[in-house]
């Protein structure tokens, strides 16, 4: 079948479409693949026996048990013998001998998974569990609960770490940014479509037409024509005329209004700082308690992202900033925004509010394209599994949305209301664990990673990674590295090799960063002065945890920013047997 692609960029409002040729080219060329297909088929019963052969020459005889393959329906070419022997061998490389849908390779899971906790996942029960079940980022949302209900899960996470030997749980802080809502009303009330109603910058209105908004720049932000969600789209009301202190429109699509509903504007962005006083409050919280991430809501360029940074600097505080991209004016400067953060999230809710919602997914699938070759973490997040709030099984559509994403090559899943209140928040780890497993086993990665463009260019590291990368993927073996600050940790990620990469430190700061990062299992170990010693405690404790076996080769690469028992001048790879 011929496939269109759809490119766009990412700075232009309109979508251009691409794609390989006319419709009747695209036609002639299907017509072409279906005479190729009948003259195979023709071939099938000459060379049937032969074929035969050919496939029970395979190591993987034992696909007939889970796949019921009938050579006399399908056509078959013998050119495409080969092919499916190149993919037993790629499935054999996680343990895996038939290619039935249901079959479960048995590796580690490199995608990682974000859980938002709130009243459904706060107790030390729940955090257990769901570090059990896959999570392996605990997401405080600042704009729910106060500072000592947020204080209680920091401590439980930390107490988790403190007392879990092979596995670590990041902690990050989601600031609120600045939202507008509407105001408190006595009742819900229902607009109809077609109804006329009003919103007002006067402070305390709440009747069944006319409610208050918190955000005094609302009536010149907004002009007549402009279309306002209610919720990111559960509701919208035209913009027909305006005063100097109120909004009048006309309900398009109408619902129940509760009070303090979130508002955006499509199309436009309120003209409000990035990091409001009470996002300030909340960063000075994270810095106390030495977070791991702050997730940064609302950011419109770069200079936010500096002026944050350098707050940190000067608290001495190590803690890394993801940018989320949920506002029209951030596409613009998408690319000096990433630059200047240590990652990014696609935040889909209040991107697909503001900008048309058929170019989410495109917006998607650039911004993990340029986090990639940026060198960046990048977090898939919203809707994911939505229904599961409520239903303990997820549509199949949203199932679809967790493999896409792990195939454009995210490095983490963000799960919000289904773990924070949701009443399912266990199947749903367990749901996007297994989904993100079982995609990562079908994703063909060559001897050849992909290139990172000019990401790493000024370090030599940036070579070592890549041959060690390479050397992983062709002898299909994991990757050791011992690391104080997560640098060649984070550009191994990167670079995406086919085994684990086992990163040792003796900083607990830096595991616990590591566990957002791609395919990165991060592992404490104090280190000795003696490099071999090291290595030796190293191996071993993988070995004792069940993490390789004995005889088992990995990759030992000593590179990066700060040299490890070696000059600065001298990086290796080694390939040891356990």
């Amino acid at each position: 079948m011929a496939q269109v692609v759809a490119t766009k960029s990412i700075h232009g409002s309109l979508l251009s479409p691409g794609s390989s040729g006319s419709l009747q080219e695209r036609a002639a060329r299907l017509k072409a693949s279906s005479f190729s297909s009948s003259k195979a088929f023709g071939l099938e019963n000459e060379k049937k026996r032969s074929i035969g052969v050919a496939r029970r020459s395979t190591p993987m005889a034992a696909v007939t048990r889970s796949v019921r393959v009938e050579p006399e329906v399908v056509p078959v070419s013998p050119e495409d013998v080969p092919k499916r022997a190149e993919r037993f061998m790629e499935l054999q490389q996680f343990g895996d001998t038939s290619v039935g849908v249901l079959s479960k390779p048995t590796v580690k899971r490199k995608t990682k998974i974000v859980c938002t906790i709130g009243p459904s996942t706060n107790t030390r029960e729940m955090i257990w569990k769901l570090a059990e079940a896959g999570m392996n980022v605990a997401r405080m949302n600042m704009s729910h609960g106060d500072h000592a209900s947020h204080q209680k899960v920091i401590d439980l996470v930390k107490e988790y770490n403190a007392q879990c030997k092979d596995n670590v749980i990041a902690i990050m802080i989601d600031t609120k940014g600045p939202e507008v809502r509407s105001g408190d009303l006595p009742q819900p009330i229902m607009l109809a479509n077609g109804q006329e109603f009003t919103f007002t910058i006067r402070r305390g209105v709440g009747t069944v037409d006319c409610v208050s908004v918190n955000y005094d720049d609302f009536v010149n932000d907004v002009e007549v024509g402009d279309m306002i969600l209610v919720d990111g789209g559960m509701m919208s009301l035209l913009v027909k005329s305006k005063t100097e202190d109120s909004v009048k429109c006309e309900v398009v699509d109408g619902g129940e209004l509760k009070s303090r509903r979130h508002l955006n504007v499509r199309g436009k962005s309120a003209t409000l700082p990035s990091i409001t006083d009470k996002d300030w409050d909340d960063i000075k919280f994270g810095v106390d308690n030495k977070v791991d991430f702050y997730a940064v809501s609302f950011v419109k360029d770069a200079q936010v992202v500096h002026e944050l940074k350098n707050y940190l600097k000067s608290c001495g505080a190590d803690i890394h900033v993801i940018v989320k991209i949920e506002s029209a004016d951030s596409i613009p400067n998408l690319h000096s925004i990433i630059t200047a953060s240590d990652g990014a999230m696609v935040a889909r809710g209040d991107l697909g509010a503001e900008l048309p919602i058929e170019e989410v997914p495109l917006l998607q699938e650039e911004i993990i394209r340029l986090c990639r070759s940026m060198g960046k973490a990048v977090i898939v997040a919203t809707n994911m599994l939505e229904s599961m709030i409520v239903h303990p099984t997820p549509t199949r559509a949203e199932v679809s949305d967790i493999a896409i994403a792990v195939r454009e090559g995210a490095d983490a899943v963000m799960l919000s209301g289904e773990t924070a209140h949701g009443k399912f928040p266990l199947k749903a780890v367990k749901v996007m664990h297994t989904v993100s497993l079982r995609t990562e086993a079908t994703l063909s990665r060559g001897p050849m990673p992909v290139d990172l463009g000019q990401a790493f260019k000024n370090h030599m590291s940036e070579m070592f990674a890549y041959h060690a990368t390479m050397m992983s993927n062709t002898l299909a073996t994991s990757i050791v590295v011992f690391t104080r600050t997560g640098f060649m940790a984070v550009l191994l990620s990167h670079y995406r090799p086919s085994g684990t990469i086992f990163a040792f430190t003796n900083e607990k700061r830096v595991q616990q960063r590591l566990a957002a990062y791609q395919g990165v299992c991060p592992i404490y170990l104090e280190f000795s002065d003696d490099a071999e010693e090291t290595f030796a405690d190293a191996l071993k404790l993988l070995k004792d945890q069940g993490m390789v076996k004995a005889g088992e080769e990995v990759a030992l690469v000593q590179s990066g920013k700060q040299p490890i028992w070696r000059f600065q001048s001298t990086h290796n790879i080694q390939v040891r047997e356990v």
